[in-house]
């Protein structure tokens, strides 16, 4: 999730915590400690890759922050003794780690378990949802005008721990939603990401991979009983070939469990992960490789530049979102008048 959002629930937790023992300085620990394993965004491996999939590693691992809570802990304590160690540990641990518990409800990729394992990716929730984090910083608030009361700040916990719940509730219900749809397209055993769009639960996202396609189908809560409307996306077998051949195409792969898009950028062999964003706005696109007539050179990875994000766009997903258009086409990024569909 974002900063602000893992600064607010680290407060919150720590104010939990300790609050009434250490009053507003309880809120200020906490949300240090809340955004310290992002961090690791200072760190350069060197590549484009490197630094994409190492993200949210190490430092997001529990094997990592059980141990790093004991011994923050143990300084904790000394820095404030009248808080008793049992009451430190409490509090390190939890904010350490439901850091990347959160962080696991997103898509991105959280490598809970580093070094073994795969990164979690729940897909249940956006990197940014206000109705998570405006509980948080109320609850917040209440205990700083009010002084060491702790039931806003449990209040606020509750919330947003109800509001976690239910993104992974209605992940399940798109899920059944586009199950006859995905089986008409012969897509009904083929990877399949069910995500919300940006900064909602009430409209989602389901990517389908296939060998030569993929589908895309943009559905939402306020839809009605109508048909889902379905794009398609051609797929380079050939270049996926080439590119899962090279080191960092196999990380990249890895980390993104497949959703790839693999293309040609003049002479260089590019690899965008369309889990991020959507279609015409997919902020991580890397150029792996280049080609010197029918030779496939592997360079050190390099990411193109992000596209720009404007108000058209966002206006173009409050229309979908709300209800107010019918289709939203990712190819194009336009809204179709009503009865029309995407061409």
């Amino acid at each position: 999730m974002d900063s602000i959002t893992q600064a607010a629930l680290g407060a919150s937790l720590a104010g939990a915590v300790a609050g009434k023992t250490l009053g507003r300085s309880a809120l200020l620990v906490g949300a240090v400690l809340g955004t310290l394993p992002d961090l690791d965004v200072i760190i350069d491996y060197g590549t484009a890759v490197a630094n994409f999939t190492q993200h949210r590693g190490f430092s997001h691992s529990l094997f990592v922050l059980l141990p790093l809570s004991v011994l923050l802990a143990f300084a904790f304590h000394r820095w404030r003794p009248h808080l008793g160690y049992g009451r430190w540990f409490a509090l390190t641990a939890l904010v350490l780690m439901t850091h990347p518990l959160l962080d696991a409800f997103t898509t991105y990729g959280t490598q809970l378990f580093w070094p073994i394992g795969p990164p979690v990716a729940i897909s249940s929730i956006f990197i940014i949802d206000p109705l998570y984090t405006l509980p948080l910083l109320i609850g917040i608030t209440a205990f700083l005008i009010r002084g060491p009361q702790t039931s806003a700040i449990m209040a606020g916990l509750l919330l947003s721990t109800l509001y976690l719940g239910w993104s992974a509730t209605a992940q399940q219900i798109i899920q059944e939603r586009v199950g006859p749809t995905l089986a008409k397209e012969g897509l009904e055993e083929a990877p399949r990401l069910v995500q919300p769009m940006p900064f909602n639960t009430v409209l989602w996202r389901v990517t389908v991979v296939g060998e030569e396609k993929r589908v895309e189908i943009v559905t939402g809560f306020l839809d009605g009983d109508g048909p889902v409307t379905v794009e398609h996306f051609p797929r380079e077998p050939s270049l996926a070939k080439a590119a899962t051949s090279l080191p960092e195409g196999q990380r990249l792969d890895w980390f993104t469990r497949g959703f790839l898009h693999y293309d040609m950028d003049g002479d260089q062999l590019t690899a965008t992960d369309i889990r991020l964003g959507i279609p015409g706005a997919h902020p991580f696109t890397f150029i792996l490789a280049k080609y010197h007539g029918d030779r496939l050179e592997p360079e050190p990875s390099s990411q193109l530049e992000r596209p720009a994000i404007g108000g058209e766009l966002l206006g173009v997903l409050w229309s979908r979102m709300t209800g107010s258009a019918e289709v939203l086409c990712l190819a194009s990024l336009t809204l179709p008048p009503p009865g029309e569909g995407c061409t």
